[in-house]
């Protein structure tokens, strides 16, 4: 089992940023992948940016935040960010952090509660 805790949402106007957190607990090193997602009302929750362990770390993004978000993350505090920059009011969505786990062939699948995002003047 893998316990997210989201933080780091709220109020921000277009072209200012934030940074969201999610803290990992429970089983981590079984974790293979770590992400961010966000749905928007009446809208699909989409894959925003995610993060492989191990050393090579490789990301992705979703096209539309490439350039102006940045995942990161701190072993030490089995912690990963999003760093948000130039927001938009299109980027304002319910955030979940979601950690992905491989164990003898079973894949596990983890999300926080998600934490609000909203983008406006």
């Amino acid at each position: 089992q893998v316990q997210l805790v989201e933080s780091g949402g709220g109020l921000v106007q277009p072209g200012g940023s934030l940074r969201l957190a999610c803290a990992a607990s429970g089983s981590i090193s079984r974790i293979y992948v770590m992400g961010w997602y966000r749905q928007a009302p009446g809208r699909q929750r989409e894959l925003v940016a995610a993060m492989a362990s191990g050393s090579g770390s490789t990301t992705t993004y979703v096209d539309s935040v490439k350039g102006r978000f940045t995942i990161s993350r701190d072993n030490a505090k089995n912690t990963v960010y999003l760093q948000m920059n130039s927001l938009k009011p299109e980027d304002t969505a319910v955030y979940y952090c979601n950690a992905k786990t491989l164990v003898v062939g079973i894949l596990g699948d983890y999300w926080g509660q998600g934490t609000q995002v909203t983008v406006s003047s």
